[in-house]
């Protein structure tokens, strides 16, 4: 069975004690160890901020080594309109609906960023992809949102994303929910914001009702790029919301202060018993560790901090930046990215609360020593992870959000981004990088452009969330 098939059936996938058959896998446990090797990698490219005038594109790159075109941007999907800086994007349907029967993992909903365009493809064949839906910025606005970020799939048909604006790119932000049969807008999905009004990402843990929420700024904070005095002014996030998933209503508000300045990607473990999870603080380049207590009440502390490093072309030190974490599917080790200094981290997290370093892996960045690989420049450092199902390949791609790009790394603007690997070692606890494997998104098509978000088909580890 290939993992390119968009959806597994239940007979190969241990449903058979169920009545109906869903997509996705019963288990964390079983789409670890039954789904193949990932054959083929979907990719966001974008080319906003690009010298090169173009749209942004879905890439799909082969991922088997036994291919003549193993490591190769083999396909290009073009979005219809320019400007749209695809940034996150997720499927219809999931193992959080496995159970439900007639739902299939057969189409990608493509956010963009600054265009607030979500474009519905359909991907039943991996590589044979084709733009069904495209919902127009405007029907979006109607709803006094913007700026789609997350998209998860959810249990009942449903699928929610993460807005980050109003209408006019500031302040309050939401969730919209679409519906899975028709990509119709359903409207908000939250019944009561509380004090949200920065958002990010997400994550959900439906059996025990709760939904853990992120920050990050104003689209028109962010949008022109980073500047330090929007964080004095308090113009950036520092807290994590918790939500009753079912009444879709805030609950509580973690606030972090300097210990978690810009916390944006979250993680909870695979597991759907557990009440924890981790969430990344890019400019205080932190990991935090939070949890539900005996009380219900969320409770957090900081349990991973990266000093800052001093450079000689930088006035002040220069912060990790971390801007991605993903969790292996059996829950024991946590990697994340430090975007500036240029590692990526491996940590065994068989106690939540207490990581242990075990391995880095060094390319690009402000501090690497490798700074090429196959002679080529290293353009950014690593940055979106994903994890193979099977726990043993780490890829990443290089590039943060366009106007941040042209700050801290103008090069990838002018030559475009990079997709890297690593071999990953488990039962040893280390991770070396891949010499042979490298995509170019330099050569790109149509010129060069910037690699962001990595999805499998069949599903990965920062899509799936089982009930």
């Amino acid at each position: 069975m290939s993992t390119d098939e968009p959806s597994q059936t239940g007979e190969a996938h241990g449903h058979e004690h169920h009545e109906v058959e869903g997509p996705g896998y019963p288990t964390p446990g079983a789409m670890r160890t039954e789904s193949e090797r990932e054959k083929t990698a979907f990719v966001i490219a974008l080319r906003v901020g690009m010298d090169v005038d173009g749209s942004d594109f879905i890439g799909v790159v082969d991922l088997d080594p036994e291919s003549d075109t193993y490591s190769e941007l083999i396909d290009t999907v073009e979005m219809p309109n320019k400007g749209d800086e695809l940034h996150h994007f997720g499927w219809n349907s999931c193992s959080s609906s496995c159970h439900t029967e007639g739902l299939m993992r057969d189409h990608l909903i493509v956010p963009g960023q600054r265009s607030s365009r979500i474009h519905i493809l359909d991907a039943a064949d991996p590589r044979n992809m084709d733009i069904e839906k495209v919902i127009e910025p405007e029907e979006i606005f109607e709803h006094d949102l913007s700026a789609p970020h997350t998209v998860h799939c959810v249990p009942g048909g449903k699928v929610v994303i993460s807005m980050l604006g109003n209408a006019d790119g500031e302040l309050p932000g939401g969730f919209l929910q679409l519906d899975q049969s028709d990509f119709s807008i359903d409207g908000h999905w939250e019944a009561d914001l509380g004090d949200m009004e920065m958002n990010y990402d997400y994550w959900y843990q439906p059996r025990h009702n709760v939904m853990i929420s992120t920050e990050w700024a104003a689209p028109n904070t962010y949008y022109p790029g980073f500047d330090l005095e929007d964080v004095e002014a308090g113009k950036y996030g520092d807290s994590i919301h918790i939500w009753d998933w079912e009444e879709k209503t805030h609950q509580q508000t973690l606030n972090f202060g300097e210990e978690g300045l810009i916390p944006l990607e979250v993680r909870m473990p695979h597991n759907p018993m557990e009440t924890q999870g981790f969430v990344g603080a890019a400019l205080s380049s932190n990991i935090l560790h939070f949890w539900e207590g005996d009380d219900g009440e969320w409770e957090w502390q900081k349990v991973i901090d990266i000093e800052d490093r001093e450079h000689e072309d930088w006035d002040m030190p220069v912060p990790g930046l971390v801007t991605d974490i993903v969790v292996s599917l059996d829950d024991q080790y946590l990697f994340f990215s430090n975007w500036l200094h240029g590692d990526v981290r491996m940590y065994d997290v068989s106690d939540w609360g207490n990581p242990r370093l075990v391995d880095q892996v060094w390319a690009g960045g402000n501090f690497a020593d490798r700074q090429e690989i196959q002679g080529t420049e290293i353009r950014g450092a690593p940055q979106m992870l994903q994890l193979s199902r099977d726990g043993k390949r780490l890829y990443w791609t290089t590039s943060l959000f366009s106007s941040w790009d042209n700050q801290f790394y103008p090069e990838i603007g002018e030559q475009g981004s990079l997709m890297m690997k690593a071999d990953v070692y488990p039962d040893e606890g280390r991770m070396e990088l891949d010499e042979d494997f490298l995509v170019d998104f330099g050569d790109a098509p149509g010129g060069p452009a910037r690699a962001h978000e990595i999805r499998w088909p069949g599903g990965d580890c920062t899509s799936d969330v089982w009930q």
